[in-house]
């Protein structure tokens, strides 16, 4: 029997009598609920287009996409030949530093993504650029820790600059393997605002995404360069910018990505004018890691 709008429907839950409203109840029981659905942003209308209508179909892209990455496969094959990275086994073993990021033209930087609070209503702008003679990238802009008036937020005013996932072919991860070296080397010029550094590994399981590997990097600021070597033993675990009570050493053979934030609340201008990123090995420091470890089931 259909119900009129102003009935409800009375049901009987773990010994308690529930009220329920048409409404809900077409909504318990006429459709699904997600209760685990697509995180949206606040103010920001629901997307209900369905998934396939968003893929775009093209055969010459598709044949062009399966030449690039059988092309890939290709690279990759004989670079197992030759040696660790594509490198010879001798040059691998006795390489005491290697440039991971280095920027000398445009093309370096496609490899990076430049964010910031807009994503979510805020003001601060970051904008990344070739610096002289196409040298070293400058990432500059202006930061603003007004939030948005959505209601919801109450923290705003961060800028990031993060490189891309590597891709091999078929669009499988590429991890860069860290694991015969113990320090980050860096060649940058600031303006006297700290930084985080933040590196992401691959993880084992889906709630371990949000992980993240932090330290600080304070600039001196004017016009001469600085040469920074930090241990990869200093770096933290944090989620979501949460520090973490369970703290475990960074697996350097699975690295993912490298970023840096600015999130100071010092609203007004900034840069940052980066030469390469490197990792070298340095004999001089042997600690494992810098942080106690905790055991949730401490052995008697």
């Amino acid at each position: 029997m259909a119900l009129t709008p102003m009935k409800q429907i009375t049901t009987l839950h773990r010994g308690h009598f529930l009220t329920l409203s048409p409404s809900l109840c077409s909504l318990v029981c006429g459709k699904r609920v997600n209760f685990m659905g697509e995180y949206r942003r606040p103010g920001q209308p629901r997307d209900n287009t369905p998934p396939w209508k968003k893929i775009q179909f093209s055969f010459a892209k598709g044949v062009e996409g399966v030449q690039k990455h059988l092309g890939l496969l290709k690279d990759e094959m004989f670079q197992r030949f030759v040696g660790p990275q594509g490198r010879p086994l001798q040059v691998h073993m006795q390489e005491q530093t290697q440039v991971q990021w280095e920027f000398r033209g445009p093309e370096s930087l496609s490899q990076w993504v430049v964010s910031s609070d807009r994503e979510i209503g805020g003001r601060s702008e970051a904008y990344l650029k070739l610096g002289r003679n196409s040298n070293t990238c400058l990432l500059y802009g202006t930061l603003c820790s007004t939030p948005p008036r959505d209601g919801e937020t109450r923290y705003s005013g961060y800028c990031t600059l993060r490189s891309k996932q590597p891709m091999m072919s078929f669009d499988r991860k590429k991890h860069y393997d860290w694991s015969s070296f113990n320090t980050l080397y860096l060649r940058i010029r600031g303006d006297g605002r700290p930084w985080m550094i933040n590196i992401t590994a691959e993880t084992y399981f889906t709630h371990q995404s949000d992980d993240m590997y932090n330290y600080f990097l304070f600039t001196r600021g004017g016009p001469y360069w600085e040469e920074v070597k930090i241990p990869f033993s200093k770096f933290f675990i944090s989620s979501r910018g949460r520090i973490q009570d369970e703290q475990h050493p960074l697996w350097l053979d699975k690295i993912n990505t490298i970023g840096f934030t600015l999130g100071d609340k010092a609203d007004g201008p900034f840069q940052l004018e980066i030469d390469f990123i490197a990792v070298c090995n340095d004999r001089a420091h042997t600690e494992e890691f810098a942080y106690e470890v905790y055991k949730r089931n401490p052995e008697v």
